[in-house]
């Protein structure tokens, strides 16, 4: 680790001629020319179940939701080329991952809505990876293994609140231009296995002051009448803050950036249009946010969060600022279906001397299953397990060694497969997609390239570069947004794969898997240049009808006899201080009976009370009473602020315990409080689900 920094900085020291803002990917055009759009931005709640429903991202059975920190939204941009009627939508969603079939609904949906102006090809839906929002929202069996189940009802939420993101964007177009900035944020992110990354060529990696991509690429929308409605940027870093001992739904560092800037820009969560401020994601695939704390403590995780969250929002507050270049007018999109389980490379897009290569049937390595070792845990076992390996690497966990499949594992070469998702079917169907999407959306002079993969640093620098050179002048500034429209595991180069740490054991499709990608991209690219049209590909198979385990929802909610739904079971205190934090414990109900979408499960409000006196006469005398008498309410807080915590707990068999935590701002003004709490009960005798309330007692904050 320490040799790795030592190197990098050193070439920096020696090479800053050739040290350019992401390959020259941000260099702006010297003479700003103007934009010609029409621009809407759309935001939407997509926060799932908040309780018994296992966490997408770090695959531990045991993490299971158990609240809420701060909602997950999806956020949404629309941009219409108004001479040529062409049209691209973009989201960012505070998911785990978009499995295809999130994909498919959604532009199912749409087509149900508009027809044909959004459809696969020109919508383009991306994850910010957070690893603390619910899952089983996939169609393909992995990626639920570890739920123990499909949820339908997380599968809705997800995909309709994209959908109702992108109409609210469509709804709310505008003439407008976009501006255009970038520029490096540095102490925010590290990576996370540079063994596999020094053994990338040393002359590809003296072309980097870092081994990280550090620079944030920003785009402001501003109406024709000067108003800003939306703020979209790119950088790389995963959402993992927040460990595998979390329970608390999260949209981690990016979902905190995205919060801090709304905040600023006044964004009202309830209205239809509103400021949308949206921290997508790019090539993170090894880029850690815990390597200057160590590995997640469970302790310090939320400060952690905050603070790389904040950083991400400051650096996006000083480019949204300072933004004065316009994107050049003129919209297009390439779109197609490739199976990569089955591709030929070009000896072009292979290195050199190497002729012709070919992709490999879907497999995951030995240290796959010891997890990011730096971010999430797996099991007790090393990364950079190659094949062939030592068996005692592997200590009692897997005491022999084995070759699934001979010519799998030619194909595969230094990984050794643990699991070939390709070749296990059942109904037919493999465990993980193979018929995967790639797709460019151009903006003017900006280019999006939609990758259904976590991609490594130095592997979406390559891949840039490719697109770049394909788009052949036509661009200045291309980005990738990683883990779009479907979801397969991890891209690394072909030497970092080498290596066979998580990333590259997690590369499904083999050692040449980002040369097929770079080889797609090129092609559709070039077609972008030409005017032609992309050939569709093979047609992705739908099994949204083919889910076998689905996860049971509530059977009823209960409380204790001589108490009702809201009741407060443990009060607050009677006073606070500004910093401390108050709590109040109710009998509830369980949270998938209603997500409360668009909604909260808690307010926060500050007591109005004005001071009401009257004359008493208490014996020969005439006294003077006072007293307060409450005016209004105002909230302070719901469950989407950072300051307050849900949180859902079984007590017995069928009761809930719902805890409310406010921890008081600093700026809090003094006065008086309460803490209410809304809800939904089922009938274990009818099956119907009816709404209650709770309030807590008045409080001071001193």
């Amino acid at each position: 680790m320490k040799f790795g920094k030592t190197v990098y900085s050193a070439m920096a020291r020696i090479f800053p001629a050739v040290i350019f803002c992401t390959l020259m990917v941000c260099s702006a055009p010297v003479t700003a020319q103007a934009s010609n759009f029409n621009i809407g931005s759309g935001i939407y709640d997509i926060t799932g179940p908040a309780a018994e429903l296992g966490m997408m991202g770090y695959s531990m059975p045991d993490q299971k939701t158990e609240g809420i920190s701060v909602r997950l939204r999806s956020r949404a941009f629309v941009v219409v080329d108004p001479s040529s009627g062409k049209r691209v939508a973009f989201v960012s969603a505070d998911t785990g991952i978009i499995p295809q079939g999130i994909k498919q609904r959604v532009t199912q949906l749409l087509g149900n809505r508009f027809g044909g102006l959004y459809t696969e090809k020109n919508v383009l839906i991306s994850a910010n990876h957070t690893h603390s929002g619910p899952g089983a929202y996939s169609h393909y069996a992995l990626y639920n293994l570890f739920m123990f189940g499909y949820d339908e009802p997380n599968f809705n939420c997800v995909a309709n609140g994209i959908f109702q993101s992108i109409v609210r964007a469509h709804n709310n177009l505008t003439p407008g231009s976009i501006l255009v900035n970038c520029g490096e944020l540095a102490d925010c992110g590290w990576n996370r296995s540079p063994i596999a990354y020094n053994n990338n060529p040393f002359d590809e990696i003296s072309r980097y002051a870092s081994d990280t991509d550090k620079t944030m690429t920003l785009l402001k929308f501003v109406t024709s009448t000067g108003q800003e409605i939306g703020m979209l940027n790119w950088f790389a870093i995963h959402p993992t803050s927040m460990g595998n001992t979390n329970k608390l739904i999260s949209g981690d560092n990016k979902g905190y950036a995205s919060y801090l800037f709304e905040k600023d820009m006044g964004t009202s969560y309830t209205a239809s249009n509103t400021f949308v401020a949206a921290f997508a994601q790019t090539n993170s695939g090894d880029v850690s946010p815990n390597i200057f704390w160590g590995y997640p403590n469970g302790v310090d995780d939320f400060e952690h969060m905050k603070t790389l969250g904040q950083r991400q929002y400051m650096k996006g507050v000083e480019l949204y600022n300072t933004a004065s270049q316009a994107l050049a007018a003129g919209v297009d999109f390439r779109h197609q279906y490739v199976d990569f389980s089955d591709e030929t490379i070009d000896s072009a897009f292979m290195p050199a001397g190497m002729g012709d290569g070919n992709t490999c049937i879907a497999a995951i390595g030995v240290s796959m299953l010891a997890g990011s070792t730096e971010d999430g845990k797996g099991i007790d076992i090393p990364e950079g397990i190659t094949y062939p390996y030592d068996i005692s690497l592997l200590g009692n966990v897997f005491p022999w060694e084995f070759t699934l499949i001979p010519e799998d594992q030619d194909c595969h070469a230094e990984k050794p497969i643990i699991l070939p998702m390709g070749r296990i079917t059942p109904q037919g169907i493999p465990l993980t997609p193979e018929v995967l999407p790639v797709q460019i959306l151009k903006i003017g002079n900006l280019a999006i390239v939609g990758h259904p993969t976590e991609i490594t640093t130095m592997a979406g620098r390559r891949l840039r570069e490719t697109v770049k050179n394909a788009l052949a002048g036509t661009v200045d500034y291309v980005v990738i947004a990683a883990l779009s429209n479907a979801y397969a595991g991890y891209t690394s180069t072909r030497e970092e794969y080498a290596v066979q740490h998580y990333e590259g054991a997690s590369t499904h499709f083999g050692p040449y898997a980002l040369n097929a990608y770079q080889e797609r991209f090129a092609g559709i690219a070039s077609d972008m240049v030409s005017g032609a049209a992309s050939a569709s590909g093979p047609t992705p198979r739908d099994i949204s009808d083919d889910q076998i385990f689905n996860i049971a929802g509530v059977l009823f909610d209960d409380k204790p006899i001589g108490t009702e739904f809201g009741d407060v079971e443990t009060d607050v205190n009677s006073s606070y201080s500004r910093g401390n934090t108050a709590k109040v414990v109710f009998w509830g109900a369980h949270p998938r009976n209603d997500l409360r979408l668009q909604g909260t499960f808690l307010k926060v409000e500050k007591v109005n009370t004005v001071e009401v006196c009257h004359d008493e006469t208490i014996g020969c005398d005439t006294v003077t009473v006072c007293e307060d008498q409450v005016t209004s309410y105002t909230p302070v807080a719901y469950d989407w602020d950072p300051e307050t915590v849900y949180h859902w707990a079984r007590s017995g068999v069928a009761n809930s315990k719902v805890t409310i935590s406010w921890t008081i701002p600093a700026d809090a003004a003094p006065g008086k409080y309460r803490i209410r709490h809304f809800g939904n009960w089922k009938s274990g005798w009818t099956g119907a689900i009816s709404e209650y309330e709770g309030a807590s007692g008045v409080f001071n904050v001193n």
